[in-house]
């Protein structure tokens, strides 16, 4: 069943919009405020505020066209005799195939799944919003806006959402009490760029990206100049709430994740965005949680150019799951890799991927952000028990 966001509009609205203006206008006078001061303390309006996208043919909720058991969108690497599901690839479950379960969005981005309330939030970007999808019913719904136009998402070890903010240009935790918490939004006294993604460990430390995507314009942000001189991996300590840098050699930090045992950092390096000449990766370091330092990094898995890959998760045996998309269509979608970094398979999507995340009271759905759309798909192994 498809669950449409109603959009209104209030013939009244012009109306109670000049009597705002009017009692604003004698507030000022009334306290002898000059119109030059009033306007002095104006501020911009925070990024594309919303233009919900309206279509008379939507994309179809549902298994994708074409779809059968089993579904061909899932393609392994490994080559084998027929068998009920592609040889070798844990993407298969069965009777199942992947689905489109929500549509409508400018740019689906940072998924994360809280199991208490089996539901999904996911950021609209260009719209300034972050989505909610209730898994029990399949309803759809605005769980914020403004979002500050918010990319990535991930949830700390006490329930709490975190929240990477382009227009805001900080990441946020938002408390059980719906209040919300800066966490960083400077680093030597400067601007950060435009956090991206975050990940929490054990300890309770946000290690996040800070490309420089959110402020190349207004559609997915404010447009400014960077003030940082690198595009850094930040660490926020959770007892002093420092934020140090511990890798500033990337040309474009995206995504970001950690492994089941917490001994790997992995992030998506995009800088390929920036000039052809750039990589298109994702690198592993060496994580220490406890000394909340990186090291020994290297390129673990390389993406098709001029493919990227935008957002990064594991799964309880390591394997690391990524999107892929911005290339070839033939590529877009999700790829699989062995903690070693050999590739196990595909899932295709029909729309470029930006990020995903493990899902569903056994962990063991994993949802796609694609675009315009949410995509989702019943695997054979469960995302790790970490944000």
């Amino acid at each position: 069943m498809t669950t449409s966001l109603p959009i209104t509009i209030d013939a009244r609205e012009p109306v109670l919009a000049r009597r705002t203006l009017l009692k604003g206008a004698a507030a000022v006078a009334a306290t002898g405020v000059t119109i030059s001061a009033a306007g002095a303390a104006s501020v911009a309006p925070l990024g594309q505020t919303g233009a919900p996208t309206i279509s008379t043919a939507p994309l179809p909720l549902g298994p994708l066209p074409g779809s059968r058991y089993p579904d061909a969108h899932l393609e392994s690497a490994k080559k084998g005799p027929p068998s009920f599901g592609p040889s070798g690839f844990p993407a298969f479950a069965g009777t199942m195939a992947v689905e489109r379960v929500a549509t409508g969005f400018r740019w689906a981005e940072g998924p994360v799944y809280f199991a208490a309330g089996r539901y999904l939030l996911f950021s609209d970007i260009p719209n300034n919003r972050i989505m909610r999808f209730s898994e029990d019913d399949g309803h759809l719904s605005v769980y914020r806006q403004p979002s500050m136009n918010s990319n990535g998402n991930t949830i700390d070890r006490e329930g709490r959402l975190i929240t990477c903010e382009h227009s805001g240009r900080r990441v946020t935790r938002t408390e059980l009490d719906g209040s919300i918490t800066v966490i960083a939004d400077k680093f030597n006294g400067k601007r950060l760029n435009s956090p991206n993604d975050a990940v929490v460990t054990a300890d309770g430390a946000i290690w996040f990206t800070d490309p420089a995507y959110g402020i190349g314009g207004f559609y997915e942000g404010i447009k400014a100049e960077p003030e940082q001189e690198k595009k850094n991996v930040y660490r926020v300590d959770p007892k002093s709430g420092d934020v140090k840098v511990v890798v500033d050699d990337f040309v474009e930090p995206n995504g970001i994740t950690i492994s089941p045992d917490e001994k790997k950092l992995y992030v998506c390096e995009t800088g390929f965005t920036d000039g052809p000449d750039n990589p298109s990766h994702i690198r592993v370091f060496d994580l220490d949680v406890a000394a909340g330092k990186v090291s020994n990094s290297k390129v673990f898995a390389d993406m098709p150019k001029p493919s990227i890959t935008d957002g990064v998760r594991c799964d309880t045996e390591g394997r690391v799951w990524c999107s892929v998309g911005w290339g070839d269509p033939n590529e877009d979608g999700v790829r699989c890799y062995t903690p070693s970094g050999d590739l196990l398979g595909k899932i295709h999507i029909p729309e470029t991927v930006a990020n995903l995340c493990f899902g569903g009271q056994q962990r063991n759905r994993l949802y796609i952000c694609g675009s315009t759309s949410l995509y989702a798909v019943y695997t054979s192994v469960q995302g790790a028990l970490k944000p």
